[in-house]
């Protein structure tokens, strides 16, 4: 079961179907309406009426800490998929077990964190949950308008995380195991669409930055991707974000098996 509040959705309605083999989970379709303004949906109201319809919600919404609301209201599970700037747990998930299957290792590693670090809900989430392994240094690389906010980094240094912002990719890109490319935002902008046009293209993953990874090294991206990352990479065996998308369907599929019916 899966609601957006997304105001683009206006008169459109998503088809939920979830595909498990040998597990029996859902069995019809349900059409979900979606409004031009997202704040005529009153959260609670819509939570308490979709978990009789349920038993379990995948929540995306476009405000930080409404998965957390949602959690205290419903009698059900509750999945982040992504509160607006704020967390998207899952993808973390899946992008830790890509890091694990495609390094080999969590602990010890270096990771460059690119593009949109303030507006991006995956970065956040996925340094979380580095945090969490021995001996891990994490690097963010940005343009100044869309830096990690101070809360992530003050959460590193309190877990004793090595941490450093840099301007230098190719640099950074030559130290790392995994260099996460993100897009920049450009719905998060608003008006300020100079902004955008300052951020955007100032840290392209190509040809170059391949040049200065090591060899054992990947690029991962949460996808979409607009021109972040060249296509001409797409081609070196060290990109991983097609994989790493295939693994997301695993990982969310253990996930709602684990909280469906346990180990």
């Amino acid at each position: 079961m899966l609601e957006s509040f997304r105001p683009p959705l206006k008169e459109r309605h998503l088809k939920v179907l979830i595909e498990f083999p040998g597990f029996a989970f859902i069995s019809s379709l349900m059409w979900i309406s979606c409004f031009n303004d997202s704040r005529e949906v009153l959260l609670a109201d819509t939570i308490r009426t979709v978990e009789g319809y349920s038993d379990l919600i995948v929540l995306r919404h476009f405000e930080s800490g409404a998965a957390r609301r949602a959690a205290t209201i419903a009698g059900i599970p509750i999945v982040n998929a992504g509160d607006g700037p704020g967390q998207h747990p899952s993808q973390a998930l899946l992008d830790v077990y890509t890091i694990e299957r495609e390094i080999g290792k969590l602990d010890g590693i270096k990771v460059g964190l690119v593009g949109d670090l303030a507006n991006g809900r995956t970065v956040r989430s996925l340094t979380y949950l580095l945090a969490k392994y021995k001996d891990v240094k994490i690097y963010f690389v940005s343009p100044e308008v869309v830096k990690m906010k101070d809360d992530i980094k003050d959460y590193l240094t309190s877990k004793g995380v090595d941490w450093e912002e840099s301007s230098d990719l190719v640099e950074v890109a030559s130290e790392c195991d995994v260099v996460y490319q993100t897009r920049i935002q450009k719905e998060r902008f608003g008006e300020r669409l100079d902004l955008y046009e300052k951020a955007r293209g100032k840290f392209i993953v190509n040809q170059n930055i391949l040049n200065a990874m090591q060899r054992h090294a990947v690029i991962m991206h949460p996808l979409p991707r607009l021109d972040e990352i060249t296509v001409d990479v797409d081609a070196d065996p060290r990109a991983a974000y097609f994989r790493q998308a295939k693994y997301g369907l695993y990982i969310r599929m253990a996930l709602l098996k684990l909280l469906l019916v346990g180990c």
